[in-house]
């Protein structure tokens, strides 16, 4: 019997994959539990549409974030912190800092959990890298620098 997963189903596929299965497998556990439907024509038409359209929405984000990527490749960000006359400042700069000078300065909205600082933290003046995961596998280094305020 051929199904459509409804969702990700170990050994067996990843959601909306079209599988054969034995017939008590389907019945008896896959279409109870919600884990799958049978596979009719209609049912059939409406998967091809929803893949169709799910690869098209996904080429239309993968276009934004290789934007995004190419416009943040070469800026250097400034993150003001209060400093001691040696150059340590109180506390350090964490990924939430760091989006929220983007959004001020540049004004690219990123989330603040796709921002990974280099190195254990950052508590002194001076320049720095931080990887950004804009999607899946586009990433991009971008600088920035810790200045006294």
């Amino acid at each position: 019997m051929k199904i459509i997963l409804k969702q990700d189903v170990a050994k067996l596929g990843y959601a909306h994959e079209i599988v054969k299965v034995k017939n008590g497998y389907a019945r008896n556990y896959l279409i109870p539990k919600g884990f799958a439907i049978m596979l009719t024509p209609s049912s059939e038409k409406e998967h091809t549409e929803m893949v169709r359209q799910k690869a098209f929405k996904e080429e239309k984000i993968r276009k934004e974030s290789e934007t995004l990527a190419k416009a943040l490749e070469n800026i250097t960000v400034k993150v003001g912190a209060k400093a001691g006359t040696s150059g340590k400042i109180f506390g350090s700069v964490n990924a939430i800092q760091i989006a929220d000078a983007i959004k001020e300065q540049f004004k690219y909205d990123i989330d603040r959990k796709k921002i990974i600082v280099d190195g254990e933290s950052v508590k002194e003046l001076g320049t720095y890298t931080a990887k950004v995961n804009i999607y899946k596998e586009i990433k991009v280094e971008i600088k920035f620098e810790v200045v006294a305020e």
